[in-house]
C-alpha cells in the first residue's frame, strides 16, 4: 500500500480535476476525490473522469463518502468518516476486494475500525486545518504516540494507520517515529505538488532508517 495519499482539494470542478491532474503529474500514486457538499451531478463526473485518468497513470483511486459512485464507477475503493456508512455495509456493495479506509480520531475509534476489518485508517487531525468542516479534537504528536503505544500489545489485525489533519513533509520524520505507516496530504500538495517527490523520498528513507535502527 502506498505510503502517500493524496486528498482532492477544489471549490468547483474544474479546479478538483486540475489539482489532482498536477498531483498526479508529479508523481501522486494514491487519490481520494473529496469535494464536500458538491452537486450530484458534477460529483459523478468529477469521479469518472478522475478514475479513468487515475487508470491511465495506473495510480489509486479512492472515493470519500460515496459508496454507490465508487460502485458505479469501478473505484478502487471508498474512505468513510465516522458518520458515512458502515464498513460492513460499505464491503456488502463494494465486494471483498475493495479498499475500504476508515476515519478515527480516538483509541476507541481506532477499536471500532479493526473490529469493523477496514483495510487501513486514517487518524487525526494532527493539527487545525481549514480543509475540513467539524474538525475532530486535535491530537498533536502526543496523541498519536499515545494510541500507537496502546495498540503494541495487538500483534494482529492492526491496519495500517495514516496521519492525516495539515500534515506537512517536515513532520514525516516524527511521525514514523511515532509509528505512522503514511500520511494524507491535502493542502501542502495542493498548493505545492513539486513536493510529492519529497514526501514520498521522506517516507521511505525514515522507514528504512527506523528499520535499521
Amino acid at each position: 500500500m502506498e505510503k502517500l495519499q493524496y486528498i482532492s482539494q477544489g471549490f468547483t470542478q474544474a479546479e478538483q480535476e486540475s489539482n489532482i491532474k498536477k498531483a498526479l503529474d508529479n508523481g501522486a500514486q494514491w487519490i481520494q476525490v473529496r469535494w464536500k457538499n458538491a452537486p450530484e451531478n458534477e460529483l459523478l463526473r468529477l469521479c469518472e473522469n478522475v478514475k479513468q485518468r487515475c487508470s491511465e497513470y495506473r495510480s489509486v483511486c479512492i472515493i470519500n463518502d460515496h459508496v454507490r459512485i465508487a460502485k458505479n464507477i469501478d473505484a478502487d475503493g471508498v474512505h468513510l468518516g465516522l458518520q458515512d456508512t458502515s464498513i460492513e455495509a460499505a464491503r456488502s456493495v463494494l465486494g471483498k476486494n475493495k479498499i475500504i479506509g476508515g476515519t478515527a480520531n480516538t483509541f476507541s475509534d481506532v477499536l471500532q475500525r479493526m473490529n469493523e476489518s477496514c483495510d487501513y485508517i486514517g487518524l487525526g487531525p494532527l493539527r487545525f486545518t481549514s480543509t475540513k468542516e467539524q474538525l475532530s479534537p486535535v491530537l498533536g504528536f502526543e496523541g498519536y504516540e499515545t494510541i500507537i503505544r496502546g495498540l503494541r500489545g495487538k500483534s494482529t489485525g492492526v491496519p495500517k494507520i495514516f496521519a492525516i489533519g495539515g500534515i506537512v513533509l517536515d513532520d514525516i520524520g516524527r511521525l514514523q517515529q511515532c509509528g505512522i505507516y503514511g500520511v494524507a496530504v491535502s493542502g501542502q500538495i495542493t498548493d505545492q505538488p513539486s513536493l510529492i517527490g519529497a514526501f514520498k523520498t521522506a517516507l521511505h528513507q525514515n522507514s528504512m532508517t527506523l528499520q535499521n535502527g
